[in-house]
């Protein structure tokens, strides 16, 4: 499980292979100068409920995975969740589809 801070105060554990596809659509998103909420579900064991935080390009993030090995993309994940990040609700975490795999250089 890597984690997701925000501004040094909020803090969230995703997947790594998640957590891979969360940063290419934060970052591409940032980099247009687009900025959106991210919302996601609490875990119960975190008293439950969702958070929201408004993603910005001077905002302090810190994607910190807990493999040393960038997994292999999913294009299809990938445009699902920009699908969402640029929807009035804002990028939230939707199931990964069927393989559709990104070359590994599109990581970076």
């Amino acid at each position: 499980m890597g984690k997701f801070i925000y501004e040094g105060g909020v803090r969230n554990e995703f997947e790594d292979r998640l957590l891979a596809h969360l940063q290419v659509v934060v970052g591409n998103k940032l980099r247009r100068g687009e900025p959106f909420y991210f919302v996601w579900k609490d875990d119960v064991s975190t008293g439950g409920g969702r958070t929201s935080v408004w993603m910005h390009p001077r905002a302090n993030i810190v994607f910190k995975f807990n493999g040393g090995r960038p997994p292999t993309l999913n294009r299809a994940w990938l445009e699902a969740l920009m699908s969402t990040a640029n929807s009035p609700t804002g990028l939230y975490v939707v199931p990964e589809p069927a393989d559709d795999v990104a070359p590994p250089e599109s990581y970076a």
